[in-house]
């Protein structure tokens, strides 16, 4: 089964196509478009090289298209992308603007690009499912939160791909196997053995970032809230915010309430506190020369994810593993250092050679004394996406044929 992971941004497209047999999925080709201005031409110009290149022997031979849809209005989980989806997807593209007009236009190009290919939607959202009402719910009135203002969590494809991977590398297969079944058979609730739980905090730590607490495999607890605007302060989005900072500025500032969306979601985060850039890389070199804005804006990432850090182990009642991803978690070993510093007491013991010599590569960088592992795991969204695809035509399969 040919299967293409499609990975699509408000001005970006990147693809890779999988040969995806039972749980085996094997990368054939990958490729992508910067500074898009027409989706349809990157998505076709795209198949015709997978065509070309002989990836394909005609775009009838691609199977599937999976999506990495971040939010929806009611639906989430992983579920073909019909009509209903993209209608729910319409519904909440105020609340995730740089992503979801992307993907319901790009769904329909490759409706219209390569018919004959089951489009599926795995929704960000959908990892967080099972996590507990109390967790999930603000304080807000009731008609608030059945409208929608909840806590939804983001960045599932990653911190999925860390629950499975983790339980792997920690000798719990049983954990892996319901991580692979999760969204397809369910079994996100309870347990597998009481007597031993697998604890994992998960650091997605990127452009956009996030923090998650999972218990065997299921996630107990996220950073991110209703949007993904939310939780860590993002590269040039506000992350958590007090909800009376915008009727503030509407008065005491004079901003339309306009202006003060542009400026949470374009020019704060890393960028607004240091005023030098939103990413990291700059921001290490700018605070090596004595920027205090970089120094500041850096310091405050790594101190909103040892909060979430904390939190989440709290919440799992203790640690086996935290785990590092994402562009930042994967590269960075100054902002690695500064979460675990101090945590001796804690059982979390940073190996500062090791934390030095990784960038980008899958190792562990906790001593052996540590009792926490730590661990920098680059994770493959668009390998989750291409297997939870694969998994939602063989369930589905099976259950037609049940019937």
């Amino acid at each position: 089964m040919k299967v293409l992971a499609a990975n699509l941004g408000s001005t970006s497209y990147k693809y890779r196509l999988f040969e995806a047999d039972g749980e085996r999925c094997e990368l054939l080709a990958r490729g992508g478009y910067e500074r898009v201005s027409d989706h349809g031409a990157a998505i076709r110009d795209g198949l015709g090289k997978l065509v070309a290149e002989g990836c394909l022997g005609s775009r009838e031979e691609l199977d599937a298209v999976g999506f990495k849809t971040v939010l929806g209005h009611r639906l989430s989980g992983c579920r073909e992308a019909d009509e209903a989806v993209l209608e729910d997807l319409g519904k909440a593209a105020p609340l995730a603007p740089a992503h979801n007009p992307a993907y319901i236009a790009g769904i329909r190009q490759f409706a219209e690009a390569a018919p004959g290919a089951v489009r599926v939607a795995l929704f960000e959202t959908a990892f967080y499912q099972w996590v507990a009402p109390e967790a999930k719910r603000y304080g807000v009135p009731g008609s608030w939160h059945e409208a929608g203002v909840r806590r939804n969590g983001f960045h599932g494809a990653s911190h999925k791909f860390v629950a499975e991977r983790s339980a792997e590398l920690l000798g719990r297969p049983d954990v892996a196997e319901r991580v692979r079944r999760l969204y397809h058979e369910g079994g996100g609730k309870g347990p597998l053995d009481p007597a031993r739980p697998l604890r994992v905090v998960s650091c997605h730590l990127g452009g956009s970032s996030s923090v998650t607490g999972m218990r065997d495999g299921v996630a107990a607890g996220t950073s991110m809230g209703m949007t993904p605007q939310s939780g860590l302060p993002q590269g040039n989005r506000v992350g958590d915010l007090d909800a009376m900072a915008v009727p503030f500025a509407l008065r005491e500032m004079g901003l339309s309430l306009e202006e003060v969306e542009r400026q949470l979601t374009r020019e704060s985060g890393l960028l607004g506190m240091s005023g030098v850039s939103h990413d990291v890389r700059d921001l290490t070199e700018a605070a090596g020369g004595g920027h205090a804005g970089a120094r500041l804006a850096l310091d405050a990432l790594a101190h909103s994810t040892r909060h979430w850090v904390g939190a989440m182990a709290f919440v799992l009642g203790g640690l086996d593993a935290l785990v590092f991803a994402g562009g930042i978690g994967e590269n960075n070993p100054g902002i690695r250092a500064a979460v675990c510093a101090g945590l001796e007491e804690f059982g979390i013991r940073l190996d500062a050679g090791r934390n030095d010599g990784c960038r980008g590569a899958e190792e562990c960088l906790s001593s052996d004394s540590s009792r926490v592992r730590i661990w920098v795991m680059p994770a493959n969204e668009e390998l989750v996406v291409a297997r939870e695809t694969a998994r939602f035509l063989e369930h589905r399969r099976v259950s037609e044929h049940a019937t």
